[in-house]
Order: C-alpha cells, then structure tokens, then sequence
C-alpha cells in the first residue's frame, strides 16, 4: 500500500515500543534515585503530574511487571497462507452491457431490502449525493443482472462512475468489461 509494506509498519512500532520502554526504565530510575535520597511518593507524583500508580509502578519495578502480566497480550495475527480478502471472494455482479442499463434517472426510489438494509432506503434521485449514494450501493450489493438493470442506468453510470466510491475489485471488473468506464476515470483525473 503506497509503497510500503507491512514488515515496514511493524519495524516502526517495534522501534517506538523500544524507544518508549527506554524511555520508562530511565525516567523510572531517576524517579527511584530522588525518592532514595529523600522524596515521598506523594511529592514525585505532585511535582512529575504522573498519577499515583503510575510513580508507584515507577517505585517498585516489580509492581509494573506484575500489573502488565494480567493485561491482555496481543499479537500480531497473520491471516492464513490460503486466505483470500472479502473483496476478493464477495461475488460482484456487473451487466452485459451498459444499454441494457434502464433504471430510473429521476424522482424517488425505494431500494429492495436485499439491496439496502440500512433503515434509510429512499433514494431522491435528484439529490446527487443520494444518487451517487444510490448507484455504490446498487453496485456493491446487486445480487442479479436484474438488480442492475431495474436501478442503474447506463449513461447516467458513465457520468457517475469517476466519482463513486467503489471496492477496488468491483472497479476493475466493471472497467475490464467496460473500457468507457475506465475512459470515463482517466478523464476526471
């Protein structure tokens, strides 16, 4: 993604939990050698603004081991070998040709609720941000050519399509199919 990788991600935060770990034991052995020669937790923690667990934790080392033992160990989960991403698996469904496209351009329209489940699928086509709305959620989850050719329609498509937010896998299969898709992009750019 963008040029780096996921090994490089997990070096930058290794790097800031070593460095943040340095940082602790030296600021934690400093705050041990002001309570040796006379401080009381009660003035580290008013002077520092540390809570008071926090230069307890500082005081007794062994205190902090114990307190960040019951906590919750995460690790860094790898999917899988044989995993393959949703998008990759969701089955888009894209039509055999743009003509056939004949939803409605205008008014408003309620979706099926296998197309939109959200509780808010009233669609007023002549708001363009709830048909743009309309059309990414028509395309992401149309089941049947025919969801696809009872809500979109085919120029109106064309015009949209630059500015729709899609998953990458259902763009590049619309456009492999449909180079005026792609066209349609390139140009907006």
């Amino acid at each position: 993604m963008g040029g780096h990788t996921e090994d490089e991600l997990r070096g930058v935060v290794a790097e800031y939990e070593a460095t943040k770990n340095a940082a602790i034991a030296t600021r934690d052995a400093r705050l041990r050698a002001f309570h040796a020669a006379g401080w009381r937790a009660v003035d580290l923690q008013r002077v520092t603004g540390y809570s008071r667990e926090t230069i307890r934790q500082a005081l007794r080392p062994e205190t902090r081991l114990a307190a960040n033992s019951s906590r919750r160990k995460t690790s860094v989960a790898r999917p899988p070998a044989d995993y393959v991403p949703y998008g990759d698996r969701k089955p888009y469904v894209v039509a055999d040709s743009l003509a056939e496209l004949r939803g409605p351009t205008g008014g408003t329209v309620l979706l099926p609720s296998h197309l939109d489940w959200s509780g808010d699928a009233e669609y007023v086509l002549d708001r363009p941000a709830r048909l743009a709305s309309m059309y990414r959620t028509v395309l992401t989850e149309a089941v049947t050519k025919d969801d696809l050719r009872t809500w979109l329609d085919g120029t109106l498509l064309v015009d949209l399509w630059s500015g729709l937010w899609l998953p990458p896998q259902l763009r590049s299969r619309w456009e492999d199919r449909f180079p005026e898709l792609a066209a349609a992009r390139a140009a907006a750019a």
